[in-house]
């Protein structure tokens, strides 16, 4: 069998089966060198290669035995070394740099390196030299091979302020990945810029844990010195290794899944249309924030780094993308409560399980998402260095040389400044995030809870035909003894056997509802089963209507009332008061999801496509919430799924760019299982 043809374009796997980009996860070997004395030494990037090849078992291997899933190393940027080399640069965090992959065809290699080009320039920035980075390509399996870009190293300068700098930096890789995106390069996958800084910068690659430091000669070189050293090793969980899916990336390192994944890449294209920032300008440039068909670790990574480059710590971007739990099972401080729960209003959790290290090039820490399942220990040494990693372990210290040693804990962060060797804590950090500003006033202000409404109306219950609902949405015998009757005698879900032996819905013999189709889409395998306790702890049905202001980038609220509901489903009562809700700022819109059934597969997309434009005129009208309802079903109109309207009308708001001003609400009798 020929590996280098099976493997020559891993693109062409996408496009013949039913594998996706989009499924990319990981499980993985993540660790942290770093300095407390304020010195960069070649020692840290030797301990941070020591690290990860201490952790080889948590990488993978192809079947050949040499090629790797991926490994790299994030190092500050090494402007001694720089200098030995010859290269003419300005002073140090006067100029940015970083690794680019490119094709290895000539024709190919030089559009890119114009479009390159072409961006600085316009971006009134300088490229002031090109380097050929050298590699140790005999060390490579053939699959790793077989793909192997071209690869060189940019120097960027420009007479700017380092901070102004490294936010140019950031827009012209955007602008430049826009460029390249459009043309036939792109499906080659052989195109990506590792990363572009004035502080930090990435070697990674298709590599096992042992064949990084042989593959790139640099790092070996006594002058490479670092005060940072945060390395990974790859694991991948049912995806295809490739080059530019190596980690870390441009500020994080992640072990684990992101399993809420789907949900965070469509709100944060959805919220494109109402950001705005002064610090980068016209948005629309840089547009999409999350690059298409890459990980879960390289989306988080993406948000991540607009965040820091429109202005927010790292502390604070990372505990809106991460957020620990703040229900009234932890016991943390009522500011920090609504800290975090003025946040959720702005943002949706990048929910794990997840260890993530992290680092803009000055700070470097780490923390774990909210149910803690991946692990990750942390030791102090008494000369002056601090090692976070998957395990403890990794590197052979003498224990009399231990200060303190411990673990992260679920939703804590560990925080050090590498200039002058401070450790923050968590109680630290999210003490200063906490106080910076009254968000438990402006939710007292901006806030109401459903629960505390009342409208003085009773609620009707029409039930009086409730045989023809039944029949009409599909409603089995199971489901109403084994489901309904349980729920409503008991008020909570049934007891029953662990596992699903249904059918699945596509190969059924019988209707199924849309529901039946899509079911959970994580790396299950990698994901330990989750305990009432920890439940009960970490996880909240809570939600809100309305939004305390659209664009996430501002930190002082518009004046309008957002309503929380604790579930989203809703009983009569609850509904009947939200749809008649008199706040300012609130206004609804009723629109039927029902068609003529006569009219067959082209009446349903018709009626479809005639729900989508009522809403978005709702929402041209002003209107800031819409109810999709099915009670008009009868003899002459059959319901739409309930799940193919809303998805429908989502998809469609979310490309015309209205998605965020407008909130969703559904009045079905189908949904009815969890």
């Amino acid at each position: 069998m020929n590996n280098k043809r099976t493997i020559q374009s891993i693109h062409e796997y996408e496009k013949k089966s039913l594998y996706s980009f989009d499924n990319e996860h990981d499980a993985c070997g993540v660790g942290l060198v770093t300095t407390l004395t304020g010195v960069k030494s070649h020692r840290i990037v030797e301990e941070g290669l020591q690290v990860l090849e201490n952790m080889v078992h948590r990488g993978a291997e192809s079947a050949d035995n040499i090629t790797g899933d991926g490994a790299g190393i994030m190092v500050q940027i090494p402007h001694e070394f720089i200098l030995l080399h010859g290269i003419a640069v300005p002073a140090e965090g006067r100029y940015g740099t970083g690794l680019v992959f490119l094709p290895k065809d000539d024709k190919r290699k030089s559009f890119c390196l114009d479009v390159i080009r072409k961006k600085i320039k316009d971006e009134g920035l300088t490229l002031i030299h090109v380097r050929d980075v050298p590699v140790n390509s005999e060390c490579l399996g053939e699959i790793a091979l077989s793909n192997e870009p071209d690869i060189k190293q940019l120097f960027v300068a420009g007479f700017v302020s380092p901070e102004e700098l490294e936010r140019k930096l950031y827009i012209v890789r955007k602008k430049i990945e826009k460029a390249i995106a459009l043309s036939d390069v792109a499906a080659e996958r052989s195109f990506y810029i590792v990363s572009l800084s004035t502080k930090r910068m990435i070697y990674k690659g298709m590599l096992s844990s042992m064949q990084l430091r042989q593959y790139f000669p640099d790092l070996s070189d006594a002058n490479f010195t670092s005060r940072i050293a945060l390395v990974h090793s790859r694991f991948s969980t049912n995806t295809l290794p490739t080059w530019d899916l190596a980690q870390p990336f441009r500020m994080l390192a992640h072990n684990g899944e992101i399993n809420t994944i789907r949900g965070n890449r469509q709100w944060m294209e959805s919220r494109e249309s109402v950001l705005k920032s002064e610090l980068l300008g016209d948005l629309q440039e840089l547009y999409p924030i999350v690059q298409p068909r890459m990980s879960d670790s390289a989306s988080i990574d993406n948000v991540l780094e607009f965040l820091a480059v429109s202005g927010k710590t790292l502390p604070h971007a990372m505990a809106m993308l991460v957020p620990e739990s703040f229900n009234d099972k932890n016991p943390i401080s009522d500011e920090l409560k609504a800290f975090y729960e003025y946040h959720s209003m702005l943002m949706e959790p990048w929910d794990g399980p997840a260890t993530l290290l992290f680092s803009d090039g000055r700070y470097a820490g780490g923390m774990l998402d909210r149910n803690g399942l991946r692990p990750a220990r942390y030791t102090v040494t008494r000369d002056g260095t601090l090692i976070i990693a998957s395990e403890t372990g990794t590197l052979n210290i003498d224990a009399a040389n231990i200060q303190a040693r411990g673990r992260l804990k679920p939703g804590k962060m560990l925080l050090v400044d590498t200039l002058n060797g401070t450790i923050f804590t968590d109680e630290e950090l999210k003490g200063e995030l906490a106080s910076a500003y009254p968000y438990r006033e402006w939710l007292n202000k901006n806030c109401v809870h459903l629960d505390n409404l009342s409208s003085g109306r009773s609620a009707g219950n029409d039930i009086a035909d409730y045989e023809k609902w039944l029949t009409a949405f599909g409603y089995t015998v199971e489901d109403i003894e084994k489901l309904l009757l349980p729920m409503a005698a008991e008020g909570k879900e049934p007891i029953s056997s662990m596992g699903n032996d249904v059918t699945l819905a596509a190969f059924s013999e019988k209707p199924q509802r849309l529901f039946a189709y899509f079911r959970q889409q994580f790396a299950q395998v990698t994901n330990p089963p989750i305990d009432p306790i920890r439940e009960e702890l970490v996880m909240s049905l809570t939600g809100y209507i309305g939004a305390i202001h659209q664009n996430l980038l501002d930190t002082i609220p518009a004046l309008s009332k957002i309503v929380k509901i604790k579930s989203p489903v809703l009983s009569n009562t609850q509904f009947d008061i939200l749809s008649n809700l008199r706040y300012k700022g609130f206004s609804t819109a009723v629109v039927p999801i029902v068609f003529d059934p006569e009219s067959g597969s082209e009446g349903l997309a018709k009626a479809i496509r005639e729900v989508c434009l009522a809403v978005e005129n709702a929402v041209d009208d002003g209107k800031n919430y819409i109810v999709l309802s099915d009670r008009g079903m009868d003899a002459r109109h059959a319901p739409i799924p309930s799940l193919l309207a809303t998805s429908a009308v989502h998809q469609h708001l979310v490309e015309k760019r209205k998605r965020m001003q407008i909130d969703i609400v559904v009045e079905s009798a189908e949904p009815r299982e969890v």
